[in-house]
Formats: structure tokens, C-alpha cells, sequence
């Protein structure tokens, strides 16, 4: 049993250093533009590239996996980012950064499929659901742990980049250090957008808009409480407490999901979303605890929706189009994800940093509007019952370490390919 769990654990010591380089390196970057005199909407811009990246980048990542192998892909994608990183702050210009950032969404998508595929190998079948749950709550910890890097680093300084090189080199040794075996890399196709709106329409448009809402969150929450005066350690706080709420809270609203129309819970999750932003955008950060903890139950609600979308979906998916179905769901909430910094970098531009919370009001009270409006229009039943798992939106190969994928029988575990002798 221990000998089964320790390439487990060099698996999720990687993508700890990995998301905690990439949860320093976002917030950096927010703060560092705002001393180089960017506006909000080159920064957006820049920030939506990123998402760009990451959808360009799982369409590449398979392919070069399949064709250098795990180890030698970590190792290109972990140099490739380290050099990205590096380059921030010896070439201050939006263009450039915005080139960077491309880059490094390709990046970071190559390294989390490599992770995620070799989890699906390794993690015994009886485990999957367990496994799966300890990568999102590494996943989510490694951010909260970057946001607290970040509050003791100065980003007029190149310090903070190296150390974010640092942890993106860190994080291949455990890996590439594994004498695991390489798994062969499955194809998964994706279901065309359309029979995924045709079976689940307020899935599929959740799926855009909450990314709309959480790429804007994501790309844009730093710059925002720089421009309303918070200090580097407060910028840090606030995120923290919104990654925190999504942990804390997506478990209890998804048990509520499980209970009845997933619909209702999508609509009265992002109607509480709206009152919160809402109330964010009266607040304008005069009391710095309140901030905290608006941002604690934003953090909580918004981080809900995508897996609520991701359950409605599989709850109306035939067993064996579970894998290439999420596919396309993931693809919709990217896509969202690259529109949300743009149009909320322009929006802040143009009226100010306490617009941002009502962007992020509209995004999801279009959730809002659409689950309630299909909850009302169509009464339905669910043909494959599922259930929630809490989860942040990362790479199709997380997707299949889902138990229903599992008791689908279109996800088992590949043979793993033959190691060369070098790796062993």
C-alpha cells in the first residue's frame, strides 16, 4: 500500500509547487502592471491570453506527450515556463507580456495533463473518487498557499519571479525523479457544442458564463484591490479568502444539488453571487475585514457553479459520452474564461475599479436568468443520476478519474507503456 501511494505523492508534490508558482505568479503580475503603468484593459487583455493558452494548449499537449513521453514533456513545459516567468521583468510592455502569457497558458495545460493523465494510471480503481477530491484540495491549498508568497514578496523587485521560477523547477523533480512507468496517453474526443446544448442546455450555458465571471475573477481581482489601496498583503488576503470559501463551501452547496433539480441550485447559487457582488460594489473596500468576508462568500458560491454544471451534464449524458461530453463543457467554460479579463479589464478602465464586482454581477445573474428560465420552460428527470464533486476547472484527463466514468467502462486505466531503461 505505501509502495502504491509514492508515486501518488510525487504527483501531488508537483502540482503543489506547480499551483503555487502559478497562484504567486497571477497576483504578481496584476500588481507588478499597475507599477508599470499599464491600463485595466491591456492587463486584461494580457490576463485573457493566458486562457487563450490554455485552450491552445490542449489541443498541442496530447500530441507532444505521445511523442516524447511524460517525463521529457514535464521537463520542456517546466523550462518553458521558468523562461516565461523570467522574462516579465526584463521586458515591461503589454505586447510582450501579453506573448508571455500565451505562452505560458500552453505551458501550464501541457504540465497539469502530464499530472493528470499520470494520477489516471497510477491511482488504484477502488480510489479513483478519493484521489480525485486530493487533487482539488491540492489544487485549491497550492493557490492559497501562493496568495500568502505573494503577501511577503515586494513585486517591484525581480525576487518574486525567481522565486515563482523557483517552485515551477521545483515541482519537476519529484516527477521526473519517479521511476514510474509512462502511461500510454488515450484519445478523448469532445461531443459537438451542439448536442451538448441539446442535452443540457443550462449546463452548457452555465459552463460559458460562470468562466466569463471566473476568468474576470482570476485575471482581475489582484488589480482590483491594488486600485482600491490595499497593500500586497491585503491583495493576498482577499484572494485567499475567496480560494478558502470554495473550499469550504462547495462541498454542503453540492450535497444540496444532489438533493433536487440541479437548475434550482444554479439559479439560487448565482442569485447569491449577484446580492454579494453586489454588495462588494457598494462596499468599495472601506472596511477591510468586510472585504475579507464578502470575498470568503463570493469565493464559496462562484467556485460552485462550474461543478454544478459539470454534474446537470452528467446527470443527462448516456454513460459512454461522459468523458467526451465534460470535454466540451470544459472547452465552453475556457472559451468563457478567455472573453471574462478583456471585457472586465475595459469595463474597469473605463469606469473605475468598483465596476469590477458588477461585471462579475451580470456574468452570473446571466447564469441566473438562464438555469431559472429552463427550470421554468421544461420539467425533467434525471436519466443517469451522478452526484457534485467539488472541483476547479483544470484538463479533460482530471475528468476521468471520476467514479462515473469509472463504472462507465470507457475509462480504465491504460496499459502502461514499457519504460525505456534510462527511466528506470
Amino acid at each position: 500500500m505505501i509502495a502504491a501511494a509514492r508515486p501518488l505523492s510525487a504527483l501531488f508534490a508537483g502540482v503543489a509547487l506547480l499551483l503555487m508558482g502559478s497562484g504567486l505568479l497571477g497576483s504578481l503580475l496584476a500588481v507588478r502592471s499597475e507599477l508599470e503603468g499599464f491600463d485595466a484593459r491591456a492587463f486584461g487583455l494580457v490576463m485573457s491570453l493566458y486562457f487563450v493558452g490554455f485552450l491552445v494548449g490542449t489541443y498541442i499537449a496530447p500530441n507532444l506527450i505521445r511523442r516524447i513521453g511524460h517525463i521529457r514533456c514535464f521537463a520542456f513545459y517546466t523550462s518553458l515556463i521558468a523562461a516565461t516567468v523570467l522574462l516579465h521583468p526584463i521586458l515591461p510592455n503589454p505586447w510582450a507580456w501579453g506573448v508571455l502569457r500565451l505562452f505560458s497558458g500552453i505551458a501550464f495545460v501541457g504540465l497539469y495533463t502530464v499530472i493528470e493523465s499520470w494520477l489516471n494510471a497510477q491511482a488504484p480503481v477502488e480510489q479513483r473518487s478519493r484521489v480525485f477530491g486530493l487533487y482539488m484540495v491540492v489544487n485549491l491549498g497550492a493557490l492559497a498557499i501562493g496568495q500568502l508568497l505573494f503577501g511577503l514578496s515586494d513585486p517591484a523587485h525581480y525576487v518574486p519571479f525567481s522565486l515563482v521560477a523557483v517552485l515551477i523547477c521545483l515541482a519537476a523533480l519529484p516527477v521526473t525523479a519517479s521511476r514510474m512507468t509512462q502511461p500510454e496517453l488515450p484519445h478523448s474526443p469532445r461531443l459537438a457544442l451542439a448536442a451538448i446544448y441539446r442535452t443540457a442546455p443550462a449546463a452548457a450555458s452555465g459552463a460559458l458564463l460562470a468562466g466569463v465571471g471566473m476568468g474576470g475573477f482570476w485575471g482581475l481581482t489582484a488589480l482590483y484591490g491594488t486600485r482600491l489601496g490595499l497593500g500586497v498583503s491585503q491583495v493576498a488576503t482577499l484572494i485567499s479568502a475567496a480560494i478558502i470559501g470554495g473550499a469550504v463551501m462547495q462541498l454542503p452547496i453540492g450535497r444540496i444539488s444532489d438533493r433536487g433539480d440541479r437548475r434550482t441550485a444554479m439559479a439560487l447559487v448565482s442569485a447569491l453571487a449577484v446580492g454579494v457582488a453586489l454588495a462588494l460594489s457598494l462596499q468599495g473596500g472601506d472596511s477591510r475585514p468586510l472585504l475579507y468576508a464578502l470575498f470568503f462568500c463570493f469565493g464559496g458560491l462562484v467556485f460552485s457553479i462550474y461543478p454544478i454544471c459539470v454534474a446537470h451534464l452528467l446527470d443527462h449524458l448516456p454513460p459512454r459520452d461522459i468523458l467526451s461530453g465534460g470535454s466540451s463543457l470544459l472547452l465552453l467554460n475556457g472559451v468563457g474564461s478567455a472573453i471574462g479579463p478583456a471585457v472586465g479589464g475595459l469595463v474597469m478602465e473605463r469606469w473605475g475599479p468598483e465596476t469590477l464586482p458588477l461585471f462579475f454581477a451580470a456574468s452570473f445573474g446571466l447564469v441566473a436568468v438562464v438555469a431559472l428560465g429552463r427550470r421554468l420552460v421544461r420539467h425533467r428527470d434525471r436519466e443517469h443520476p451522478g452526484q457534485f464533486h467539488p472541483m476547479v476547472r483544470t484538463t479533460p484527463s482530471a475528468l476521468e478519474l471520476l467514479p462515473e466514468t469509472h463504472e462507465s467502462g470507457e475509462a480504465e486505466p491504460a496499459e502502461p507503456a514499457q519504460a525505456p531503461r534510462d527511466q528506470r
